[in-house]
């Protein structure tokens, strides 16, 4: 029987590995095509895989386990939940791969994309420039259909002649940017704040007119320090929430 391929990883040894590979594993499952195999390889082919140890491919297991992504079966295996998606908040702990499966997940359509004018709320993050690319895309629930965030993404325009917009309807900007266009991203700023919904948004997300939502703002930054990706989605109050864990250093 044929196994399901997960993505690869890069390893940051100052974040837990089993975390690491979980966020991964968890952005592959989601991201799947609907072709793809429910079945995953051994634990010891993942573990070669992603170059930890079995120990620590059983931690990632369990937590995937939990959120009841996966279901695991003595002697038969390993398999993705059919209808896996998103369940519980992800815990944050610095890792692009937890960025990618935070926005994962979901039925993509890309609503538009082209050149724009540089919007004025964000000259700070592209000094000098007069123009952006810009991306629209709406996310629905992949079971109900039902909208559950849309986002503009403004991306450099010498970055965004490397996107291929077929790609922004399966993985979300972060992936495609660092696995498909090659950026190396160094870090991302998150800010999360309430707002009310405008008119657009509460079209956009069937909501009523000046409702509560969540916006995101992540700022992508490549090695060379510059911007790459000024990414902003606003989510139905009600199907979004965000976790931060701090993990503390016993030792000090």
């Amino acid at each position: 029987m044929t196994s399901f391929a997960p993505d690869s990883l890069i390893l940051n040894r100052k974040l837990p590995l089993w975390y690491q590979v979980s966020q991964s594993l968890r952005a592959s499952i989601l991201g799947r095509r609907p072709h793809d195999p429910l079945r995953l390889p051994t634990e010891e082919q993942l573990a070669s895989h992603y170059g930890v140890s079995v120990l620590t491919m059983r931690q990632a297991l369990k937590e995937l386990e939990e959120e009841g992504l996966i279901s695991r079966h003595r002697r038969r295996g390993t398999f993705i939940e059919p209808g896996a998606r998103r369940g519980a908040p992800r815990r944050l702990l610095g890792s692009i791969d937890a960025i990618v499966a935070q926005q994962s997940g979901e039925l993509t359509t890309l609503l538009g994309h082209g050149p724009a004018p540089l919007p004025g709320e964000l000259a700070e993050y592209f000094p000098g420039a007069d123009e952006v690319v810009m991306y629209r895309r709406l996310r629905c629930d992949g079971e109900s259909g039902e909208p559950v965030n849309w986002a503009e993404n403004a991306v450099r325009p010498d970055i965004a002649a490397g996107l291929d917009a077929a790609d922004l309807e399966r993985w979300p900007m972060t992936k495609v940017l660092r696995d498909i266009v090659g950026i190396r991203i160094s870090r991302i700023t998150d800010t999360v704040e309430a707002r009310l919904a405008d008119p657009v948004t509460a079209e956009l997300l069937r909501v009523p007119l000046l409702s509560p939502i969540l916006h995101y703002t992540g700022v992508t930054y490549d090695e060379s320090g510059r911007v790459a990706d000024v990414a902003r989605i606003h989510y139905r109050g009600d199907r979004f929430s965000f976790s931060v864990t701090v993990e503390a250093d016993l030792m000090s």
